[in-house]
């Protein structure tokens, strides 16, 4: 029964992408000037979309109509793709009339009135004043390009951010924050309801493309935006002159009968420039975005880090330890084997199972799951299948691929179940497929009854909760089945050394060497190798930063694998020289708690980096950092307990023991 259900989420999770936009870099579109050329080639209208709305002020997207602005007809809307659903990304068509190689200027898009004493034109009215003052930022998309807003910065650069805001709001009388061509006045709102956009186009020939349009056409490479706050007294002649005066919104409330109306215009302006190739259209927004000296520095601090850790265990494995291991073989008689000290006296207990056996091995296959999932999406992103320009694909690829890697945490769990002697087989997989994802699936379902009630753009709609369920529950809960089918069809693992049935009574233990010190003193070195980078992932998530920079992403992925291995095994080395055995738990606790400086670390980005003040946006961004934290535990302490228990093993079947 389940085959069916796997073909077709797997065939849906697939083709869904596909309808929203085409592949980057792959189905590039021609443009050419309306009443010239092949239309069955080329385009003459230049669709302009928007997108959600969001702020660095608030956790709380919304959709362009929450606001008021100019709408169009929404039923020929794009089609998400289920990333992009799950990130609040709502493309719609916008009003806007834009043709190929037609200039306009200052046309009028609509008027909206708002009149005193309307309970419908005073909540309108009150959105746009609420999105100006947490500084609400518009995402337009024009032939899948992100429309940018650059200025230049006081060094003289340029920098180009892939949204704009919706106006300016000055909470200070002795500084002017608006960029309205004169002081602005306190507690007056100003809307920008004018844009001036110049497209750049790269005007090709026959060779370039294939193009027999000549010069009348051509590809989209960017589209800048300058928005201004321009008051049209007579809305039918417009002027969208410099010297005109800005719109102004008071901060009270209209009185009855009292009227307010806000023209929208716009103004399109096209400019060739065909230094820049179409499949290079991309650089100026990346170029703007953090330098990759940053990272560069962020990768050579993780790698003294790792220098220094690889010293330490190479100093215990070519020294200490082969010294141990060749004294400890060289003993012969019973009288000499009572001289035994270290780690070797622990040998019959150190794999003696754990207390909580069960737990551990479900939280392994969970980890297992994340783990498999975070290597191959970032394999694919490196290869460039899960560009910026792919809207959506990264998450979509992340939750489609833990999905269907439900067969290695089952088998993962299973066969560490049964070497621990465990026989509630069923238990255990029913742990596996509901522990983990359950946890998840139930913070993100407490978040979006919030979104919900706040009428966010980022709640995730009915259907596409029912289609989750069903990915969850038709994909990855049989593929979990199987793999714990095909782990406990195998033999235990055996290990190099017997168990004894008495356990070893541990020694008092120094301050160093007891558990919760060691497991704090743990997670220390690997937050360090990925702190920098932590930055740049943030400021993506919540900063509406592009991130694309998954090579040193994935050098740093690679360093953090390195890095809690040798810091687990070095670690683990110390507190079975100090004849305490207890590692099963300790060597997955010690890497994951690099997840808890991972959430001080958040904590600090929100205090310092972020301007949120209500209690929706708290509570959702700490929700959604806890969902984070929970994976990223997950996935550092498994990795940690697969290097300790190598360790372990390899230096117990190289001893002699009796």
């Amino acid at each position: 029964m389940a085959r069916p259900s796997i073909l077709f989420l797997f065939v849906f999770a697939t083709a869904v992408p596909s309808w929203a936009f085409y592949l980057p870099g792959l189905a590039p579109v021609n443009f050419c000037k309306e009443g010239e050329g092949n239309h069955d080639t080329c385009k003459s209208d230049v669709a302009l979309y928007v997108n959600r709305l969001n702020s660095e002020d608030s956790v709380l997207p919304y959709e362009y109509h929450h606001f008021d602005f100019c709408l169009s007809d929404e039923t020929n809307s794009p089609v998400e793709n289920l990333g992009q659903v799950v990130f609040g990304e709502r493309i719609r068509p916008s009003p806007y009339k834009i043709k190929f190689l037609e200039d306009q200027q200052c046309t009028v898009l609509c008027t909206k009135q708002y009149t005193g004493g309307n309970p419908e034109s005073l909540r309108n009215l009150q959105h746009l004043k609420k999105g100006i003052s947490l500084n609400y930022q518009h995402h337009w998309i024009v032939d899948n390009m992100p429309v940018t807003w650059c200025y230049h910065m006081t060094d003289g650069q340029q920098h180009c951010l892939t949204g704009f805001p919706m106006g300016c709001y000055n909470h200070d009388a002795n500084k002017d924050n608006c960029m309205i061509g004169s002081a602005a006045k306190q507690s007056v709102y100003y809307i920008y309801n004018h844009v001036d956009l110049t497209v750049t186009y790269h005007s090709g020939d026959k060779e370039d493309w294939g193009s027999s349009f000549g010069h009348n056409g051509g590809r989209i490479i960017s589209v800048k935006v300058v928005p201004r706050s321009i008051n049209h007294e007579d809305p039918t002649k417009p002027d969208c002159s410099s010297k005109s005066r800005p719109m102004e919104i008071h901060g009270k409330e209209l009185s009855s009968g009292e009227k307010l109306s806000i023209t929208y215009t716009y103004s399109v302006t096209f400019k060739a420039q065909n230094d820049i190739k179409w499949s290079s259209r991309w650089d100026y927004i990346l170029e703007s975005m953090p330098h990759s000296n940053i990272q560069w520095f962020s990768i050579l601090n993780s790698l003294v880090i790792v220098l220094f850790l690889s010293g330490m265990v190479a100093m215990i494995l070519l020294r200490t330890l082969h010294k141990d291991i060749a004294r400890y073989n060289q003993i012969d008689s019973g009288e000499d084997a009572q001289e035994e000290f270290g780690w070797k006296l622990v040998h019959g207990d150190v794999f003696r199972p754990p207390r909580k056996g069960m737990l551990l091995s479900v939280l392994l296959g969970s980890g297992m799951q994340v783990l498999c999932m975070t290597l191959v999406t970032l394999a694919f992103a490196c290869l460039g299948f899960l560009s910026p320009a792919n809207r959506g694909a990264l998450m979509t690829c992340a939750m489609v691929l833990y999905a269907c890697l439900g067969t290695p945490a089952g088998y993962v769990s299973a066969r560490v179940y049964k070497s621990f002697g465990g026989e509630k087989w069923k238990l255990n997989v029913m742990l596996t497929s509901m522990l983990s994802p359950g946890v998840v699936f139930s913070l993100f379902f407490v978040l979006n009854l919030i979104l919900w009630g706040e009428g966010s753009s980022a709640a995730v709609p009915f259907t596409t909760l029912i289609a989750i369920l069903a990915l969850w529950f038709g994909v990855s809960v049989p593929l979990t089945f199987v793999g714990a089918f095909l782990g406990f069809r195998k033999r235990p693992l055996e290990h190099p050394v017997r168990t004894n049935q008495i356990p070893r009574q541990i020694p008092e233990q120094s301050v160093y060497t007891q558990p919760i010190p060691g497991v704090i003193m743990g997670g220390v070195l690997p937050f360090g190798c990925i702190f920098i980078q932590l930055f740049f992932i943030l400021n993506s998530i919540w900063s509406s930063q592009m991130y694309y920079m998954f090579g040193f992403l994935f050098l740093v992925f690679v360093i953090l694998v390195i890095t809690c291995s040798e810091t687990t095994i070095l670690l683990c080395y110390f507190h079975l020289c100090a004849e305490d055995y207890h590692w099963w738990w300790r060597s997955f606790l010690t890497s994951g708690f690099t997840a808890f400086y991972l959430f001080i670390y958040c904590v600090h980005y929100f205090v310092t980096k972020l301007n949120i003040e209500d209690t929706a946006s708290t509570f959702l961004y700490f929700g959604y950092t806890l969902i984070m934290v929970f994976l990223f535990f997950l996935l550092t302490g498994t990795i940690g307990f697969f290097a300790c228990f190598w360790f372990v093993r390899k230096i117990y079947s190289v001893v002699k023991v009796d």
